[in-house]
């Protein structure tokens, strides 16, 4: 006897669902239709959940099911035991944290894209991810005003963008290609000091407004960082950079990284690239921009004068799913080829 439609073959005398391509369709429907429904009616929902901490765990089955639901009772569970708990980013009333843009095309690239399920961790994985993702990188940055040794389609460009999943990996990313260009170039100048030692001289350096995953990513990556105080604007002012870098070149130390803000977490307060990226250049440490949040806006003209500078920068990262309508997690970094020939740093490469 045949198997209906939307079961597995009997096992131990139990059928069980499945979802087959004529459920999905008709579930697709249903998912699309209650996404709507949630979006159009979004402002009747309360902004944050009225919960306690573990609230879930009292719901939810002590083990894992032994078998799979039927997909309604799946949905009412999601109605019922899930939304209670949602902080609503989409709501019109929600102003903590920082914009989180959805749009329908957004979430219609999702469904795309999960169907396709490819892993595109190099070219040869899925050539296309690869492609799209430089072309794609290369007009934002020209979108935003980055200068051309940035960009890998212009004339002298020594560069190139990468989507991240969040600023913070961007800066983890950037902080470990300069670790890495910083103790090969030691090498080269030390060949028979052990890397260990050549790592605890580093010096990384962040304004106490820089977002924590600066000092985070210090963390992961072993190396010491100084967070220096601002100005009254809340800037981190060139003079004090210059001066914390010669203190700690006179105690033995290698300063080789400094991370700088557009639009601080805090108060979206912007640190002077004009004065901080000479010091750099001047020391040989490498610069990175986190422009997470202001980022966005240096697609208007009128704004860029807050990025004036910015071609001192190594790395620079934005995030769209802030201001463009993109859902998160997405954040753009580019990296310039400075002191390493492209692809050489592992930590840069698709």
């Amino acid at each position: 006897m045949a198997t209906p439609p939307g079961q597995v073959p009997p096992a131990g005398g139990l059928t069980l669902p499945y979802m087959d391509s004529a459920e999905f369709r008709n579930r697709g429907k249903e998912m699309v239709d209650y996404i709507s429904d949630y979006m159009d009616t979004i402002g009747q929902r309360r902004v944050t959940p009225a919960i306690e901490p573990g609230y879930l765990r009292e719901r939810l089955p002590e083990d894992p099911p032994m078998y799979p639901e039927d997909w309604d009772e799946i949905m009412d569970d999601v109605e019922q035991h899930i939304m209670p708990g949602v902080t609503h980013w989409q709501h019109p009333r929600f102003h903590a944290y920082f914009p989180s843009g959805n749009s329908y095309p957004s979430i219609m690239a999702d469904m795309l894209s999960d169907a396709i399920g490819s892993n595109g961790f190099s070219w040869a994985a899925s050539p296309v991810y690869t492609e799209l993702e430089t072309i794609v990188m290369d007009w934002l940055g020209r979108m935003v005003g980055l200068p051309k040794e940035f960009l890998p389609f212009t004339e002298n460009g020594k560069g190139g963008g990468v989507i991240q999943g969040s600023a913070s990996e961007c800066i983890l990313v950037s902080l470990l290609a300069a670790r890495q260009a910083t103790i090969r170039e030691l090498k080269r100048q030390h060949p028979f000091v052990e890397e260990g030692v050549l790592l605890s001289k580093l010096m990384a350096y962040c304004s106490k407004e820089a977002h924590s995953s600066v000092e985070k990513a210090a963390m992961i990556a072993f190396v010491k960082i100084r967070i220096l105080e601002t100005d009254d604007k809340y800037a981190l002012r060139g003079s004090k950079l210059a001066k914390a870098i010669q203190e700690d070149r006179s105690m033995g130390l290698i300063p080789f990284f400094v991370s700088s803000t557009l639009g601080t977490t805090s108060c979206c307060s912007f640190d002077p690239l004009t004065e901080i990226g000479p010091i750099c250049k001047e020391e040989n440490v490498w610069l990175h921009v986190d422009a997470a949040y202001a980022g966005n806006a240096f697609i208007c003209p009128q704004f860029r004068y807050l990025m004036k500078g910015i071609e001192y920068a190594t790395s620079f990262n934005f995030n769209p799913n802030k201001w463009m309508l993109v859902n998160f997690d997405c954040s753009t970094m580019w990296y310039v080829c400075q002191r390493e020939p492209c692809g050489t740093l592992c930590f840069m490469r698709h």
